[in-house]
């Protein structure tokens, strides 16, 4: 196994491991180095994972990384041990410095003294500094810089604020650890650290360099109804709309660049539940039988399958699916999904059909013309293909899609109420909302609260359709990272199947958790 060696950028990066980065981007990076990175542990609250942190320890390398929940961006970078790495500071117009003293041993066997010490820290790695911060709750003296600090134990008896901490600390005292912060100081850091925006990884100059330009990523969609989003990007007080049945595909990729990986939707298992569906269409009001219409729901699991050769317009998996395929007239071999895995969604093209309906007493209209100038595609052109669903993936900790695609958050903006209505909502929160909001839109409030959710497996067999099944109830199993995934969970390794609930509203099919957490929302 080959060292982790990394250059220390105060307040922005270890390496290649630079705050500000997705959840996502770090495991991605780590998976694709198991030489260097051959164990990691995956930690967060079974109970709350959508708010609370998710750590990410990498035992061989003596590293640990924490993100927030919501957003799944790395906010502290911590280094446990000095043994298992070798960390670097270059200076302008200065030879580099090592933090471990190059007389010191490197080994693996965590022996802390070969260690920096706080006279090589203090005199040659980074100078002097301020006078540190003590914490009595965890006996530890912590010596800070901007942007990076040192943990040292210390005992409550030995410390004394009218004393000389340097006289204290002894010139060969080994911090316990090293944290890589944004702020001027550790104290200082600690009451923004998970809440403070912070810059783009674009904009960290060893990053970018030599990269290829590429749009600021997408950091929120808000969904106004009627088949309208409107995605926000980071960092700027820029917009664009997506309109399904008028976005084209040429479109999509001059605002978002090339997808990932397109997938060929050729999986008509559903089938049956379509037909249900068209038998319903004499009726002009909405119904709850057509809004959850089983091809809406399984796109949620079409969408989030390995990119791989199996991404052709070739025939179904299943030869008994064969006929069903031939004898619908809705399902054109063109249609694909285009994958935004860096972004956090996917995008349906096919040929154009007429989005769900607006809410009651909203009007149905296009984003004027500053927001979206490219003229519309009306369904008489039905040759063209035009983006008509958008799946929006919540890559929650514990479910089985985890880390296919980096969290996107989303807001419901028609839905009244104090707070918004959006991804670390609890879905009986967000489903009482939207009762009350479409209830105008239906003869007797008991129909409306009729609907039952439809039951989802995930881990039964690798293909898309074959991990569709509908059961009675949930489960007695715990669900996990996919099997023979190298990412252990809270300490150890979940597998097995993995079962979550579809609910159908208007335009919208939301996948939930056992928890009640939405881990995707479907747009149509």
């Amino acid at each position: 196994m080959s060292l982790f060696s990394a250059q220390l950028h105060p307040g922005r990066a270890l390496g290649f491991l630079v705050l500000g980065a997705s959840l996502h981007d770090v495991l991605t990076r780590l998976k694709a180095e198991p030489q260097r990175f051959p164990k990691m542990e995956l930690m967060y609250p079974p109970d709350d994972p959508i708010h609370g942190q998710i750590v990410v320890v990498l035992p061989t390398n003596g590293i640990r990384l924490r993100f927030d929940g919501p957003e799944q961006r790395l906010r502290l970078i911590e280094v446990l041990n000095f043994t298992k790495n070798h960390i670097f500071l270059k200076p302008a117009n200065d030879k580099e410095r090592d933090l471990v003293r190059p007389s010191s041993t490197t080994s693996y066997d965590g022996d802390a003294s070969a260690g920096p010490t706080f006279r090589h820290i203090y005199q040659r790695f980074l100078g002097p500094t301020y006078d540190g911060e003590y914490l009595p709750d965890s006996e530890t003296y912590v010596l800070s810089y901007p942007g990076v600090a040192f943990s040292f134990p210390m005992r409550r008896q030995d410390y004394s604020p009218t004393k000389d901490v340097v006289s204290l600390l002894s010139a060969n005292a080994v911090p316990t650890s090293m944290a890589v912060f944004s702020g001027d100081s550790w104290a200082h850091a600690r009451e923004t650290m998970w809440t403070e925006v912070l810059p783009s990884v674009k904009a960290f100059a060893p990053m970018a360099k030599g990269k290829d330009l590429c749009p600021d990523e997408v950091s929120l969609v808000k969904i106004h109804g009627g088949g309208k989003l409107q995605l926000f990007r980071k960092w700027t007080n820029n917009s664009f709309w997506i309109t399904l049945g008028e976005t084209t595909p040429q479109q999509l990729v001059a605002e978002l660049g090339p997808p990932d990986a397109i997938y060929r939707k050729n999986d008509q298992r559903m089938y049956i539940h379509k037909l249900r569906a068209h038998s319903n269409t004499t009726n002009n009001r909405p119904n709850l039988n057509d809004l959850k219409r089983g091809d809406d729901l399984t796109d949620t699991d079409l969408s989030s399958h390995p990119p791989s050769d199996e991404y052709d317009d070739s025939s179904s998996n299943d030869g008994s699916n064969s006929e069903a395929i031939e004898d619908d007239p809705d399902g054109p071999s063109e249609e694909c999904f285009y994958n935004y895995f860096y972004l956090g969604f996917d995008v349906l093209v096919s040929t154009p059909t007429l989005p769900s309906p607006p809410p009651p007493g909203q009007e149905s209209h296009t984003p004027d013309s500053s927001s979206n100038p490219s003229s519309p595609v009306k369904l008489t052109s039905p040759d063209r293909l035009v983006a008509t669903k958008v799946i929006l993936h919540g890559n929650v900790p514990g479910s089985y899609p985890f880390n296919r695609h980096r969290r996107i958050r989303w807001e419901i903006s028609y839905l009244p109420g104090p707070t918004p209505a959006n991804s670390e909502t609890p879905f009986p929160q967000i489903e009482e909302r939207l009762r009350e909001r479409w209830k105008s839109a239906y003869p007797s409030d008991g129909e409306l609260k009729q609907q039952r959710g439809m039951v989802l497996n995930r881990g039964w067999g690798d293909s898309p359709g074959s991990s569709c099944e509908f059961l009675g109830g949930w489960e007695e199993s715990v669900g996990g990272v996919r099997n023979g995934d190298d990412v252990g969970v809270n300490g150890g390794r979940l597998t097995g199947m993995m079962t979550t609930t579809l609910f159908g509203f208007p335009g919208l099919v939301f996948e939930v958790m056992r928890g009640g957490w939405v881990s995707a929302v479907t747009v149509f």
